[in-house]
């Protein structure tokens, strides 16, 4: 069998032992997933979403939270709307600002950089209003023990410091005042902008010429600051993404890395930094998001390729921490979380759909339980659950010669893939590895299990295309038939 491996598309297609498209599919550890649409589980917010969350009291009640340029929500499992929570006036996030949450206690924290940070007890249905203790504004939050902690901030005193992280007092999310309850700030110098910060027991902060690691050591320091790397930063804020402050991953200027503890790995180099970097849409990388599904150990980015008109995301690159393999998704998506909702009863579904077939999830999905987590992203304005319908997917192999020099015709593919999917079969052949590669017609699975094809050629390459329902695509066996030398 010739196995569906890892995608490397920065490698020659000539023996490559891994897949050359592995397009709408998650990796598994021996060949790859069905990777499911977006399904809407909100109605419509009145711009596209800049950033969700998810909060839960302590009585244990659940609510989620999205935001766009003029507006902060909560959703209403009642019937599914986006409810209007904004302070008297709105907001005015501006340019590339997004929405950034964090909870502290039953706090619920939420800054863009344009307004001042704003604030609403969790689950409470309230409005949000201003921070007390007149914080400063910031782009970048986190809880880091027991403070919380902004990046990137502009005060009335000092105005914009990007390279600036602040701090509250201890137990206080509105205690600002530098000298105060160990409240202070620290300018990070020669390190560039701040693109990211992780909250933990300890802070990451990432900058665009360096990365921080911040331990709390208490009075008179309080924050130990130790760069764990002069040579390397983060070029792009929304590629920032972390299981807690102990994994972290982000886009450098030549591709992607994860930190772990204190160590950098490149986990994109020799195999999708290259073919990435030539699809971005680099004019609209402001666009890109990012966030961790822990449940399937995805890291999971969405950017803009050079086929978006718009320049909004319309792809979805995908890395498995555990495999250590990759795969892509053709979707839009302009915010990614990690979320909870407030459970449904069966009446209140119908404010998803009236008919239980069209439901996005079966009944029995947690997305419907209160405080279930589910991996969400945002789509036309709504908040969707990656829950829907398996996308067509298409799989291709490395290319393979039968014999060195000579040439043969693929007569016979076998695809082994489980469930209850249409699957066709394409064989991509050249004579030569300066000509291009024709494919043949596509051939459909037949009754005895094999798809019948016709392609003759010195190299070949096996494409699948699947559609409908299934699990676990693995890889294909071949029939090859000698013709020769010529």
């Amino acid at each position: 069998m010739i196995n569906f491996g890892e995608f490397v598309p920065d490698q020659p297609a000539l023996n490559n032992a891994g897949a050359t498209v592995a397009k709408n599919v998650i990796p598994a550890a021996t060949g790859y997933r069905c990777f499911k649409d977006l399904a809407p589980l909100s109605g419509a917010a009145d711009a596209k979403i800049l950033g969700m969350f998810a909060g839960k009291a302590d009585d244990g009640s659940a609510a989620l939270y999205a935001g766009n340029a003029s507006k902060l929500y909560k959703m209403n499992a009642a019937d599914s709307s986006l409810t209007d929570v904004s302070k008297a006036g709105g907001y005015a996030t501006v340019g590339d600002d997004r929405w950034r949450f964090v909870q502290f206690g039953e706090t619920l924290i939420a800054t863009n950089y344009d307004d001042n940070i704003q604030t609403a007890t969790v689950a409470s249905g309230s409005a949000f209003g201003d921070l007390g203790g007149t914080p400063p504004k910031a782009k970048y939050i986190a809880a880091v023990r027991d403070q919380v902690m902004l990046g990137y901030t502009n005060d009335g005193t000092d105005g914009e410091k990007p390279y600036r992280l602040w701090w509250s007092g201890i137990n206080s999310a509105t205690s600002w005042t530098p000298g105060t309850g160990l409240s202070d700030y620290q300018d990070v110098a020669d390190a560039g902008d701040l693109t990211g910060l992780i909250g933990g027991e300890y802070a990451v902060a990432l900058f665009e010429r360096a990365i921080v690691r911040l331990s709390f050591v208490g009075a008179p320091l309080i924050y130990q600051v130790d760069r764990l790397t002069n040579q390397r930063g983060c070029s792009t804020p929304g590629s920032v993404a972390s299981v807690g402050s102990g994994m972290v991953f982000f886009l450098s200027d030549d591709g992607f890395y994860m930190l772990r503890g204190g160590e950098l790995a490149p986990i994109g180099a020799e195999k999708i930094n290259r073919w990435f970097l030539s699809r971005l849409k680099v004019a609209n990388k402001d666009n890109i998001v990012s966030a961790v599904d822990p449940i399937n150990q995805n890291v999971i980015w969405a950017y803009p390729s050079t086929e978006s008109a718009s320049g909004e995301n319309d792809e979805i690159l995908i890395y498995n921490y555990n495999l250590n393999r990759w795969s892509y998704v053709s979707t839009t998506c302009t915010a990614l979380a990690q979320l909870f909702t407030g459970g449904y009863t069966l009446e209140q579904l119908d404010n998803i759909s009236t008919s239980i077939d069209a439901l996005p999830a079966s009944l029995d999905s947690p997305i419907y339980k209160g405080g279930s987590f589910f991996f969400a992203g945002a789509k036309d304005s709504k908040v969707h659950s990656f829950s829907g319908d398996c996308l067509d997917a298409t799989i291709e192999t490395g290319e393979f010669a039968t014999a060195p020099g000579q040439r043969a015709l693929i007569s016979t593919v076998i695809p082994y893939i489980t469930g209850s999917p249409t699957v066709t079969i394409s064989v991509g052949s050249r004579q030569r590895q300066v000509d291009d590669v024709t494919f043949s017609a596509a051939s459909a699975l037949n009754a005895e299990g094999y798809c019948p094809t016709r392609s003759a050629g010195a190299f070949h390459r096996i494409r699948m295309s699947i559609s409908g329902d299934w699990a676990v695509a693995q890889g294909v066996d071949v029939d090859a038939k000698p013709m020769g030398m010529r």
